[in-house]
């Protein structure tokens, strides 16, 4: 367990604490992206999928405080950290993770200087670069904040308050993660001026996926402002790498819809190829790329951030993802099976 306390000094002593203002469990789901990242930053559609995991969060509030007489607890902050993780994913996130949860409590208007809060997160959501684990905390604690406040709040209202949380982690955040972590399922998604739009995808037949871990931890805040100012030196470039995106995004989306998982390995394997050329990915993700296409992937790529973190491999049948699956646990720190349905 990792136990964060945070504020001054004498608002670190819970001198009695009242019962948890909610029993529930509020989760917020991974993704994986299909395809886009970093592409959809500048208002392009991409394709993301939730997978089954989640990270859940409980919250508890105290009374608050006024100038005149403290409250039961006193005031400030406690985080538990009890989610599973790849070694040094929470210490590396640690100060993130905690400026993620002070702008939600901001979204929320909850001060920490007048009404004590204690959070704890946890699930089966193993945390690591690229499966938008960030997002699944935000919006986890959004839904629980919500909760222990009495607010019903709409799903759209949810997505938002995550997205704000989302903030502290990428600074100028897609919105792409937080839209999978609230309403789940595949989706299409595209940045506008305004709000986002998103649209939910129905796959004709489950989609099997093997994902890995690099067991790398990379900032997507610095990886995202390496593009843009690549971007803003060289716009033809640029220019040019987006244009072949979106002929791969119109091709991927009418496969996944046809369930034609064959072209969509196809153009996974275009769409790394890309982000190769990005300069996102690392040696360390083209060798997973590789080891899952050889042991017979239909298409692989890396997802997310990159220069570490996630790829994932699609496969046409069971025995096809075991044998992905295990060749993949060979060579890399974790692996995992699911599909999108």
């Amino acid at each position: 367990k990792r136990h964060f306390d945070v504020g001054h000094a004498d608002e670190q002593v819970i001198m009695e604490e009242k019962k948890p203002s909610t029993k529930k469990i509020h989760k917020g789901f991974g993704k994986l992206i299909l395809f886009g990242e970093h592409f959809v930053v500048y208002k392009v559609p991409a394709l993301v999928a939730a997978v089954k995991a989640s990270t859940t969060c409980e919250v508890s509030l105290s009374a608050k405080t006024t100038e005149a007489e403290d409250g039961a607890w006193s005031c400030g902050l406690i985080v538990e950290d009890d989610r599973p993780a790849v070694p040094g994913y929470k210490r590396k996130k640690r100060d993130e993770m905690l400026q993620a949860t002070n702008l939600v409590l901001k979204h929320f208007k909850i001060d920490t200087n007048k009404q004590a809060v204690k959070i704890r997160l946890a699930g089966d959501l193993c945390p690591v670069s690229g499966i938008g684990a960030s997002a699944s905390n935000a919006v986890s604690l959004s839904r629980a904040l919500a909760d222990a406040l009495g607010m019903k709040l709409t799903e759209e209202e949810i997505n938002r308050a995550g997205y704000e949380g989302e903030k502290g982690y990428h600074g100028t955040p897609s919105g792409i993660d937080n839209t999978a972590a609230t309403y789940g399922g595949v989706l299409s998604f595209c940045r506008t001026d305004k709000d986002p739009i998103f649209k939910v995808k129905k796959l004709p037949t489950p989609c099997r996926i093997v994902y890995a871990s690099t067991g790398i931890t990379s900032s997507t805040t610095k990886v995202v402002g390496d593009v843009r100012a690549k971007k803003e030196k060289d716009p033809k470039w640029f220019d040019d790498l987006m244009t072949k995106y979106k002929v791969v995004y119109a091709e991927a989306e009418a496969a996944l819809e046809k369930g034609d998982w064959k072209k969509v390995g196809v153009l996974a394997d275009k769409n790394h190829k890309l982000l190769q050329d990005l300069t996102v990915s690392c040696k360390e993700l083209d060798d997973l790329v590789e080891i899952a296409r050889k042991a017979g992937a239909c298409g692989a790529k890396m997802a997310g951030t990159g220069r570490g973190g996630l790829m994932w491999a699609i496969c046409l049948d069971e025995k096809s993802q075991n044998t992905v699956f295990d060749a993949l646990s060979k060579a890399a720190p974790q692996a995992w099976k699911t599909e999108f349905a």
